[in-house]
């Protein structure tokens, strides 16, 4: 987009799009109470549509699809305030989500809401930040939310999700989620953690960048540490995650972040759809179809 582009255009609109972690190993605790992490995040193509118009002063939010809370409290909003106390631009701010991604389910609903905000407004700024700076504002708002901000369809992350490294993303893969009839509350779930470990620190694990790209390792290595102690409050999880891995054709069943939504990635030989459906006969629900994202969605400004 031309400067002269970028000045004249009021509304942006882009694809939140969820993600899963295809390996998730929570590290050390630090003094400050926050966890260290280690994590591979991939991108789907299921996603919220956000869109974003300035404004001379007005700040609003509308949400449909789904009861997220008080406005305020939105990550989508805060990001917009965010951007507005960095920058000192814009006056205001109008924002629409429709929400499509399950919410409290460890698929970063809200955290992409917010990427795709900074994106949005960075996108239609006439002298906007650039990505370090936009980074480092995502940063503070989330653990999810600077992958969420990336450029990046998938990445290796560290820190608390702030330390980023985009890899090469994995051949296409359709991938089936289904959502428990329960959610996770995230700080719950790192107390349950904690709990378990007591006062002994998870190492950090040698990871092949090279590896990142083959399915075969993937499936050998993929793992989730919050599965343990969240699937010992929840042991309907447990037996969920052990009945999808067994449905023909999953070729790897884990929980996505702290849950409670478990995703199946499924083999390129099998067929996608009676995949899914062969999933919602052993889980006892309905299944969401999606995919793995080869690319994040642009932004599209007018």
């Amino acid at each position: 987009m031309t400067t002269d582009t970028r000045a004249a255009a009021t509304t942006a609109r882009v694809a939140a799009q969820a993600k899963v972690n295809l390996l998730l190993h929570v590290l050390a605790r630090e003094a400050t109470g926050y966890h260290q992490l280690e994590t591979l995040f991939c991108r789907l193509t299921l996603a919220d549509a956000v869109t974003v118009r300035v404004t001379r002063g007005t700040r609003a939010l509308e949400c449909i699809g789904a009861d997220v809370g008080p406005v305020e409290q939105n990550l989508g909003y805060r990001a917009a305030v965010a951007y507005i106390e960095a920058r000192g631009w814009p006056a205001g701010f109008e924002i629409a989500i429709e929400k499509r991604i399950p919410v409290g389910g460890g698929l970063g609903g809200g955290s992409a809401d917010a990427g795709a905000v900074l994106r949005a407004l960075a996108a239609l700024d006439p002298t906007p930040i650039g990505e370090p700076a936009l980074l480092t504002l995502a940063g503070r708002l989330g653990a999810d939310v600077p992958f969420l901000t990336s450029a990046a369809p998938t990445a290796l992350a560290w820190g608390r999700g702030d330390r980023l490294l985009a890899v090469p993303a994995p051949s296409g893969r359709a991938v089936v989620l289904y959502r428990p009839p329960f959610a996770v509350n995230t700080a719950q779930a790192y107390g349950w953690l904690a709990e378990t470990r007591g006062e002994a620190a998870a190492p950090a694990r040698a990871i092949e960048c090279g590896a990142l790209t083959d399915w075969s390792w993937l499936a050998a290595h993929a793992v989730n540490d919050f599965e343990g102690p969240v699937g010992a409050r929840h042991p309907v999880l447990l037996a969920a995650l052990a009945a999808l891995g067994g449905v023909s054709g999953i070729a790897i069943a884990r929980m996505s972040g702290s849950g409670s939504v478990l995703f199946g990635v499924i083999d390129p030989t099998a067929d996608a759809a009676a995949v899914a459906k062969a999933a919602e006969s052993a889980l006892g629900g309905a299944v969401l179809l999606t995919a793995t994202a080869a690319s994040v969605a642009p932004v599209e400004c007018s």
